[in-house]
């Protein structure tokens, strides 16, 4: 081989810098897109635009990452450093820089998908069992005698509940139930303190179930089921004041009533002394008046009473006037009786004529008519249009024919007399009278 030969032979590639970044982008995305990766937040910041920039590491590494304005919108956290996530995107360059980054899609809590999971499906089957049912929710007492308190001694969820109570209401005594709120003994320990003010019951009125924000995790003891049917046993209105607003835990379905804060669930139970002291002093103002009203009243009948009987003449002399009246109207009712009475004979006198003539004249018609009627039924009527009435010797009516059989005397009266007939026998429908020869 000459040197023309040697010389001629092809050297390693020669790559452009963005032509090499491009190159990596491609099989990064070709080699592991899409991906997930579980890490610890750190240096986390949120630009103006919207867009999110952290590292996600671990004991052995660290990867930047960014999280544009789209999907750091549809967070349901905020997130800080030191949170351990868990996030899926896609592996890229940046190739201004040339640096490797993660360019996140979603972001959630650790474990959060698990547990969340693990959350709705005992919520679903505490709900089939009623433990939500609000019919069963009870109200709170307007003047609770004494107010009982589970949370931990040092949550800070106690300072701010006692703080609210002190300052609304401090005539009214706090018992404290002290319990674990996290960890692997909280549940129990929970339950065991609710056990402990049931027994106090009716004395404590109402209790206060608290505990500060924190992740799923940190709220997961209020998730327990043995807590959640403790709770629903509860005698008296039981208050959940659980984490921030936005978090929710079985324990706050099963409660009677919800508070967004462990503060707002002290004030839920706690209207302010001012406010009360304000009602006495309107009730104290309307009792007076109303006292004062009804001493008015009984002074002036007192004063009426006491008049009728220091002028007793006064009375007498009302009653001499009604009697003066009763006998007036007495005098004119006999006036008036006697008066119609001694005009009747006069009245009578001079309507009897006029009266017996018309029942007279009504009489006569009514005889009239009647007797036109019985002429009407005069058999003798009938006889003068030629017919004759059929009787046997002893006077009795014939009207059918089978009466009568040959040989028979029958009388027929006519219009103008009577006449003798004799039953003679007929053709074949029957009898035939004859006369005498």
């Amino acid at each position: 081989m000459n040197l023309r030969e040697s010389n001629s032979a092809p050297g390693p590639r020669v790559w452009a810098v963005g032509a090499l970044c491009h190159a990596v982008a491609d099989a990064l995305d070709a080699r592991f897109n899409p991906v997930t990766v579980r890490g610890e937040i750190s240096g986390f910041s949120r630009a103006s635009s919207g867009h999110c920039y952290f590292a996600l590491k671990d004991e052995s590494g660290q990867l930047r990452c960014a999280m544009f304005r789209r999907a750091a919108g549809l967070l349901d956290f905020s997130p800080r450093d030191g949170d351990q996530v868990e996030v899926r995107g896609r592996l890229a360059v940046y190739e201004p820089r040339g640096d490797l980054q993660l360019v996140v899609e979603s972001l959630r809590r650790a474990g959060q998908g698990a547990l969340f999971e693990q959350f709705m499906q005992r919520k679903a089957r505490l709900e089939a069992e009623g433990l939500f049912d609000p019919a069963r929710k009870r109200a709170l007492p307007a003047m609770p005698r004494a107010v009982g308190v589970v949370t931990s001694l040092g949550a800070a969820a106690l300072h701010d509940v006692v703080t609210a109570l002190r300052r609304r209401v401090p005539h009214i005594p706090v018992v404290l139930a002290p319990a674990a709120v996290q960890g692997a003994n909280a549940p129990a320990e929970l339950v065991r303190a609710l056990q402990s003010l049931y027994d106090l019951a009716p004395a404590v009125d109402v209790i206060l179930l608290v505990r500060g924000g924190g992740s799923i995790e940190d709220l997961w003891a209020f998730n327990d089921e043995a807590l959640a049917r403790t709770i629903v046993q509860s005698p008296v209105p039981l208050v959940s004041g659980v984490g921030h607003e936005t978090d929710f835990t079985i324990a706050d379905f099963c409660a009677d009533l919800r508070a967004p804060t462990p503060t707002a669930a002290a004030e839920l139970v706690s209207a302010p002394r001012d406010m009360w002291l304000g009602a006495l002093d309107l009730l104290d103002e309307r009792l007076g008046d109303a006292l004062g009203g009804r001493l008015d009243a009984l002074g002036q009948r007192v004063d009426q009473a006491a008049g009728r009987l220091g002028r007793p003449s006064n009375l007498v002399t009302r009653q001499q006037l009604r009697l003066a009246h009763h006998v007036q109207r007495l005098r004119y009712a006999v006036l008036s009786r006697r008066e119609r009475l001694s005009q009747a004979p006069r009245s009578i006198a001079a309507d009897f004529p006029l009266k017996l003539g018309r029942a007279l004249v009504q009489r006569r018609e009514r005889l009239e008519r009647v007797a036109l009627r019985m002429r009407l039924l005069d058999p003798a009527l009938v006889l003068q249009r030629g017919y004759a009435w059929l009787t046997d010797t002893d006077g009795h009516a014939i009207v059918s024919a089978t009466q009568l059989a040959a040989g028979d005397a029958v009388k027929a009266r006519l219009a103008d007399g009577e006449v003798d007939l004799t039953v003679t026998p007929g053709d074949a429908t029957g009898t035939r009278p004859t006369l005498p020869q």
